[in-house]
């Protein structure tokens, strides 16, 4: 089974790398989660006697991949949650799509309401009840014959925020089935990744900035010879 890796720790915080199709906290499934696993990791390796503490500023949905900040402590986690919550933090995502963007870059702002029936956002007109407004920016930058590397800013962290905004502008992400990819992924992930994440430090007077490597599968690889060798 494919584990966490840790991209940076101290005191108070913790960043690891998430697989794709690993769920972040337990659910009704009983499958592993990053929570626990990180729990005990720490509980082992610091040969801890009782319940380690592990707090969860923000998410990632289960197919994605990526930089994940765990608290460890809860004033770590009530500051680190507020950055989260006042934009305060920086997320940049890599997404490889089954289209072409209209646009080599842009800014995309729209409504999107959850189903909760179904478990995905939609977009709605401006205003509708029950919407609330997603912001992103994206860029290409790489293509192949089939696929298209877009780096995604997140300004909002809306339900299923990328997914749905990708899709809605006919670029669905390569495995996203939920969000109109004509195939599923092995594994259950699909090709959107937690590239890169910059935070205020919960305690000290610096920025956290960390770059979480990339799934080891050929998709990934195929542009790898875009950036080089500054792809892992």
């Amino acid at each position: 089974m494919r584990v966490p890796v840790v991209l940076y720790e101290d005191n108070h915080l913790l960043v690891v790398n998430k697989p794709p199709g690993m769920l972040v906290q337990k659910d009704r499934s009983g499958n592993k989660c990053v929570l626990d696993l990180m729990k005990v990791f720490i509980a082992r390796r610091d040969a801890k006697s009782g319940n380690v503490f592990m707090g969860l500023p923000h998410r990632l949905d289960r197919p994605i991949s990526g930089a994940l900040v765990l608290a460890k402590t809860s004033k770590a986690l009530s500051r680190l949650s507020a950055s989260f919550r006042e934009r305060k933090a920086t997320k940049i995502y890599w997404a490889v799509v089954c289209n072409s963007p209209d646009e080599n870059s842009g800014a995309l702002v729209d409504w999107l309401k959850k189903d909760v029936r179904t478990n995905i956002s939609r977009r709605v007109k401006a205003g509708s009840a029950g919407a609330k407004e997603a912001q992103l920016r994206y860029c290409v930058l790489a293509s192949r014959k089939r696929y298209w590397l877009l780096e995604v800013e997140l300004y909002t962290g809306r339900h299923h925020q990328i997914r749905a905004q990708l899709s809605a502008k006919g670029c669905p992400i390569k495995g996203d089935l939920k969000y109109g990819a004509k195939r599923s992924n092995r594994g259950g992930g699909i090709h959107l990744h937690a590239r890169r994440l910059i935070i205020p430090h919960p305690v000290r007077e610096i920025s956290v900035e960390v770059t979480a490597p990339l799934p080891e599968d050929s998709v990934w690889k195929l542009f790898a010879t875009d950036f080089d060798g500054d792809f892992s």
